[in-house]
């Protein structure tokens, strides 16, 4: 097994020994709400941001300790890559012991699953249930590859795999365009459109002029997120604002970079301009609104 050592030793980014030469993994470790809070720039950055999910012809992967959440990406380039088990789960597939949540962000491409394929267009997302099987992406065209992001999450049971596309997912407008928020929510795998053990995904577009996302904030003590940000454009970028309530900090994140978002950190952000972004969620509980809310007023 290949291993590059970075700054902290708590994490290091690790090709899969014995698989094949595109897998790429990265294993980080939880925090306390304590320690974060004495974090340096370069810290926060290395423990919280995922600056590189997407990369031709690779399938890019965070482990992160927090429910044991993996997000990950993956960007077929004229041929198909496969979703391998990597060395911390210890199993031959996958999805032996785990679900998989998968929202395509780029061109139209296909998922198979076994021996079913499942063609996703831009926005369109697709449950995989626990079980051994083989899992694969692909683009339509190399020219506009399909960006095929994932999170995954332990599962108890198998459920069935289910395709869903946009029509299908639960709408909820949300926010104003006098708060800077405006958005739209689309709930994808949620337990009104699909049986999971524990996986939540969905997405959220701010309307042009609302930079706001996720006000007023909150936390949710029985599950952690993270969140995808894309669809920023060049030049622009978001501060993302993390940590207690009472002890935040912010991330500048650019796009297609991923926040990991502890179960004790509000999880919110405003860009120079509006965007889109991927939310995922694993731990407790399927209820959608379980979270402690906030004010505005209450954040330091």
């Amino acid at each position: 097994m290949k291993k590059l050592i970075t700054l902290f030793s708590i994490f290091a980014l690790v090709v899969a020994y014995g698989q094949n030469d595109y897998t790429n993994y990265e294993v980080r470790h939880a925090s306390h709400p304590k320690d974060a809070q004495n974090y340096s720039t370069e810290r926060l950055r290395g423990e919280f941001l995922v600056q590189k999910i997407f990369e031709d012809n690779q399938v890019n992967m965070v482990y992160t300790m927090f429910d044991r959440f993996i997000m990950g990406g993956a960007k077929p380039v004229g041929r198909t890559l496969e979703l391998q088990a990597i060395d911390p789960i210890k199993s031959e597939y996958f999805t032996t012991h785990r679900e998989v949540g998968i929202i395509n962000i780029g061109g139209k491409g296909t998922v198979t699953v076994g021996n079913k394929k499942y063609e996703l267009e831009n926005k369109e997302a697709l449950y995989i249930g626990r079980g051994d099987q083989k899992i694969t992406f692909a683009s339509a065209s190399s020219k506009e590859p399909a960006l095929f992001y994932f999170n995954s999450a332990t599962a108890h049971t198998s459920y069935p795999t289910k395709k869903i596309t946009r029509k299908e997912a639960p709408v909820v407008e949300a926010g104003s365009l006098k708060e800077s928020n405006a958005r739209t929510i689309t709930k994808y795998i949620v337990n009104e459109t699909v049986q999971t053990c524990q996986l939540q995904l969905g997405m959220t577009e701010l309307k042009e002029s609302s930079v706001w996302n996720t006000m007023p904030p909150h936390t949710h003590g029985r599950r952690m997120e993270a969140y995808l940000y894309f669809n920023l454009p060049k030049g622009q970028s978001v501060a993302h604002f993390m940590g207690e309530p009472k002890e935040t900090r912010n991330i500048w994140v650019q796009n297609q970079q991923v926040v990991i978002s502890p179960e004790w950190s509000i999880h919110a952000g405003a860009g120079t301009t509006n965007y889109d972004f991927v939310w995922g969620m694993a731990g407790e509980n399927l209820d959608y609104t379980d979270m402690n809310k906030l004010t505005v007023e209450e954040l330091q």
